[in-house]
């Protein structure tokens, strides 16, 4: 692949960047081509040598999210993070998927019965003294107090394991990052110093 295809290619995966962080990007992978022909190689070489550019653009569009999740902790930079870590491996979509569904679901219904049962504990905090429950109106009153407690309690909890299910997808994708990550630094090394000097 020559040096203009490989550049264009990477700049096509990088669409949606701000134009400046490709810039960047551009000009640190222009540079690798450039001390590559200094030391004689040729643009074919360099372009194997970085690997293939799309999957170096999904790699660093993943690394992108994940620092805007470290950054900002919302939902929509949590659910870039997750998709862009799926988007890494299609083979790992087969196993990582279908659990981190079924782990999603189970979190959405017990967050939806929390939501439930907070206001079903609002009703007997507010209703519950007017009808005379057995106990009397303070019973009632605290029993709704003690719905809704507890109700948030397990909203807190669930808070907690996605931000501890989002930063394992963030982890998960630091690894796979460097697993697809080719050994530029080694083939480089050894083109600046072919004869294992210094």
């Amino acid at each position: 692949m020559t040096r203009q295809a490989f550049i264009a290619r990477l700049r096509e995966g990088l669409r949606g960047q701000t134009p400046q962080a490709v810039a960047d990007i551009v000009a640190d992978y222009e540079a690798h081509f450039t001390d590559g022909e200094a030391a004689g190689r040729t643009e074919a070489e360099v372009a194997a040598a970085l690997g293939d550019p799309d999957r170096l653009a999904r790699e660093i569009r993943a690394e992108s999210s994940l620092n805007r999740w470290r950054e900002e902790r919302t939902a929509s930079s949590a659910a870039a993070a997750v998709f862009a870590v799926i988007g890494l491996g299609a083979i790992d979509i087969l196993v990582l998927l279908p659990i981190l569904m079924g782990v999603a679901s189970a979190m959405i219904a017990v967050a939806v019965a929390a939501i439930v049962a907070f206001f079903a504990g609002a009703v007997v905090f507010a209703a519950g003294p007017f009808f005379a429950p057995p106990g009397g109106p303070v019973a009632a009153i605290l029993a709704g107090i003690g719905i809704m407690a507890g109700s948030t309690s397990v909203g807190a909890v669930l808070t907690i394991l996605s931000v501890g299910l989002i930063n394992a997808l963030v982890w998960y994708g630091r690894l796979h990052y460097r697993l697809l990550k080719p050994a530029l630094e080694p083939q480089n090394l050894a083109s600046q110093n072919p004869a294992g000097q210094g």
